[in-house]
């Protein structure tokens, strides 16, 4: 497994490439794949310059990206923009305080077909966590592997005080 910081744009075609191998397939069908490549590489050059940008990348025996895991420490003030407004929301001015600023927050875990099955995944996210002991994500609430996939790891959903959007909040501590 290879750890990146901003040197990830060197790879960034190949891993935006893997990118929308996974996140175009199910339960994300309905993403349309150039649309979504071309989201993710403008997401990709603004995200590695974030501070504490992080990036975790394995490789299967062919030498092609098999997963991956990127994120970075969250910030204060808390953001409200994308998601961020609807986490607020749901988790109160309080908690986000105390569990995700400061906290490296997993924006992206991927792992292509071929190498799903393997613990790849699990290792991915354990070498974020390691790297960083505090951690948090979110999930679609209709991608029903991953939440079960982060509460068998032992990710756990803080207490919810506003309404649930379309987003679940894990947090590893």
């Amino acid at each position: 497994m290879q750890t990146y910081g901003r040197d990830i744009l060197d790879i960034a075609d190949e891993l935006t490439a893997a990118y929308v191998e996974v996140f175009t397939a199910p339960p994300f069908e309905r993403r349309h794949p150039e649309e979504t490549r071309i989201a993710f590489r403008k997401r990709l050059d603004g995200d590695a310059e974030r501070a504490g940008f992080q990036a975790w990348v394995e490789r299967s025996d062919d030498g092609r990206i098999a997963g991956f895991v990127t994120g970075w420490t969250t910030p204060a003030p808390f953001r409200t923009d994308r998601s961020y407004g609807s986490v607020l929301d749901r988790l109160g001015a309080e908690q986000v305080e105390e569990l995700l600023i400061g906290a490296f927050e997993v924006d992206e875990l991927g792992v292509r077909a071929h190498a799903r099955g393997t613990g790849l995944a699990r290792r991915l996210l354990e070498a974020a966590t390691q790297a960083n002991t505090r951690a948090w994500l979110l999930a679609w609430n209709q991608n029903h592997a991953a939440i079960a996939f982060y509460r068998h790891l032992g990710w756990h959903e803080p207490e919810v005080r506003g309404p649930e959007r379309d987003i679940l909040v894990f947090v590893n501590s």
